[in-house]
């Protein structure tokens, strides 16, 4: 398995694109030209949310592939990230409409950024309304290299026919489901298709001297010079090809399948690029992990250099088998892996996601997103809570931007992750899974407590069972402290009204009774200061002082005008410039205090907008904020502060 019957080693394509822009069904459209028909629905629009990276293995004309289908929506953008840090290539789907281009700014920015090869497919070619000059236009605004149009769309009667390739000057006709049949160029097209035609080649002339000067002395360069240009082009990331089609019609598929045979990077050339070196010890990297029932923990991986077989030692542990996904869904067995396939590793435990597996190489791997959205999760049964916590260990092993922590304050088990969707997906897998019943809830707030008023109260404990009593007197004042300032003990006892050996336990109780404050919360900032006493030499003991400081601090921390503490976190808001003012009116509406905004570093277009926000406000704004910005905006947030609350349903709820 050194690669195929031409000498190519198999190359990897990541389909990406914004939520329901028709990329699973041009996976499927892709696999089935190759002879390789998938799994897929009897209705394609009908089809569930893509949640996670589907792989797919086939061959087209003696060209070995892997095909991952990303995930299109934001909040599992890190599986495509993941994706696109293996692919060779990637074929951004997008629909023919120039309001939603503005969509696919942050993916084509993270392709520029990387450098990873990219061309447009405009998809659902089918429903244009409008000219595809006007969509190229708008996804131009967005794009750091020139598009350039490969296809001219045939418009008969009141839909697209087919098109013309503007490089070999030839069109064809769709056919649903089949290949495109050549015709002839429609007359009232030609001096379209030549301007067309003469747009891609001062495109492509700036980059290449040789091709310029054709153009100046007003030369036809070759169709095999204009693919030459075009694939070195798009390697170095000076252009973007733009294709067109219909993937649920099949339309246009086999026209992409030749591009990028032509123009997809050898292995190798991405290696390369990656700066791994040609060179050395078998070397792979994981890039997604899953659990898969019976076969156990699969670690999907791309094999950079060498080759790997089934049973090898890696990363200290023995290999239990390889497997590729030959229609897109099941898992075939086979013996070994070289240089460019995309696979799953059987059992490699211990070897997380994104490490080097092979070789001590370490290659770089994006970070996981921080959380914007949470989740509180109960078992049903109580029984059901070791469980919970095993399955909850694979799943942040499954996926990195699934974070679980259990709130000591409020005692709960709060998940967090990138939406409402993404953590509604991981509580249903967990069902699926591991059998467990869940009930999820909005965490709740770890609100605190303090005072505004210094108080002097006294705790007297005076009991006589038989026997030894209980006696312990304690005078104590208790005041405020700046905000941040924590609790503080003093001892000012003089004369031995209160014994050493006492005061420790006074210090201990005074602690423990600002856990819980007249509103339930516990209690911070404050300063309790032992001052008197009275003490029985035969019935006082740690006990009774503890009992008695209690008492004191129950009735002086209710006299001490109480005062109900909200988290407020710093808020970094990031949006389209479009929707600023809309983002600045979002936060108000959420008490938020707008401390200023300012362009988004690196991101031509965008602003940060920076408020400070009670926690209480929080839970749904990613929801609220993705509605009102086309899905794209999202934020950072961090604790900043403890402030008095002025939410009446706080109040409420704490009272």
């Amino acid at each position: 398995m050194s690669g195929t019957k031409n000498g190519r080693s198999p190359r990897s394509v990541a389909l990406v694109g914004p939520y329901s822009s028709g990329k699973s069904t041009l996976f499927d459209a892709l696999m089935e030209a190759a002879g390789s028909p998938p799994k897929r629905p009897a209705d394609p629009r009908n089809r569930p949310m893509t949640t996670e990276v589907r792989l797919g293995h086939c061959a087209y004309l003696g060209d070995k592939w892997a095909i991952l289908d990303c995930p299109g929506s934001i909040e599992f953008a890190h599986e495509t990230e993941a994706a696109l840090a293996m692919a060779d290539i990637a074929i951004v789907v997008c629909e023919p409409v120039p309001a939603k281009a503005l969509t696919l700014a942050p993916l084509l920015k993270k392709l520029a950024d990387e450098g990873v090869p990219h061309m447009i497919f405009i998809n659902k070619i089918d429903t244009l309304d409008g000219s595809v000059s006007d969509t190229l236009a708008a996804l131009q605004s967005h794009a750091r290299s020139p598009l350039v149009l490969r296809q001219m769309p045939i418009i008969e009667g009141n839909g697209v026919t087919g098109y013309v390739d503007l490089v070999s000057e030839r069109a064809y006709r769709y056919r649903k489901g089949q290949a495109s049949e050549l015709m002839r160029i429609p007359p009232a097209l030609m001096e379209e298709e030549h301007e067309a035609l003469g747009r891609l080649v001062e495109v492509l002339a700036d980059h290449d001297d040789a091709l310029l000067e054709k153009v100046l002395e007003d030369m036809k360069p070759t169709p095999d010079e204009l693919y030459r240009d075009m694939r070195k082009d798009l390697l170095a990331g000076s252009v973007i090809e733009v294709l067109l089609g219909s993937a649920e019609n099949a339309n246009g598929v086999r026209r992409l399948w030749k591009a990028l045979r032509h123009d997809t990077p050898e292995a190798a050339e991405t290696a390369d690029r990656k700066a791994i070196e040609a060179t050395g010890a078998p070397l792979a990297q994981v890039f997604k992990t899953a659990y898969a029932g019976h076969t156990g923990k699969l670690s999907y991986a791309r094999v950079w250099r060498g080759e790997i077989r089934d049973g090898a030692m890696l990363n200290g542990t023995r290999l239990g088998g390889i497997y590729r996904m030959n229609n897109g869904a099941d898992l075939t067995k086979v013996p070994d892996a070289v240089a460019g396939d995309v696979v799953a590793f059987g059992r490699l435990d211990g070897v997380a996601t994104g490490a080097s597996i092979g070789a001590a190489e370490a290659l770089p791997f994006p970070s996981p997103p921080p959380p914007v959205y949470a989740m509180a999760v109960h078992t049903t049964d109580r029984k059901d809570d070791v469980k919970l916590f095993g399955a909850l260990q694979k799943l942040t092993e499954e996926d990195s931007t699934l974070t679980v922590t259990h709130d000591t304050d409020t005692g709960e088990m709060v998940l967090r992750g990138q939406g409402e969707m993404h953590l509604l997906t991981t509580v249903d897998h967990m069902a699926k899974s591991f059998g467990l019943k869940l009930r999820t809830d909005k965490p709740q707030i770890a609100y605190k407590e303090t005072i505004r008023a210094a108080v002097h109260e006294h705790g007297r404990l005076k009991r006589q069972t038989g026997g030894h009593g209980q006696f312990a007197d304690v005078k104590i004042d208790i005041a405020p402290r700046p905000r941040g300032a924590g609790f503080a003990f003093v001892d000012k006892v003089v004369g031995g009204a209160v014994p050493r050996n006492f005061i420790p336990a006074v210090g201990e109780a005074a602690e423990e009774a600002a856990r819980k404050g007249p509103f339930g919360y516990p209690v911070v900032d404050i300063s309790v200061t032992l001052t008197d006493g009275g003490f029985h030499a035969v019935d006082s003991s740690d006990m009774a002082f503890k009992t008695a400081t209690h008492q004191a601090m129950r009735d002086g921390l209710a006299k001490a005008d109480p005062v109900l503490l909200e988290p407020v976190d710093r808020v970094t808001v990031s949006v389209p410039n479009e929707f600023t003012a809309r983002a600045q009116r979002l936060l108000t509406g959420r008490r938020g205090q707008i401390l200023g905004f300012a362009e988004r570093p690196g991101w031509p277009g965008w602003d940060d907008v920076e408020a400070l926000v009670p926690e209480a406000e929080m839970h749904d704004l990613i929801i609220e904020l993705r509605s009102q910005t086309l899905g794209l905006g999202t934020y950072t947030q961090r604790f900043d502060h403890l402030a008095e609350s002025r939410g009446g349903e706080q109040r409420r709820g704490a009272a």
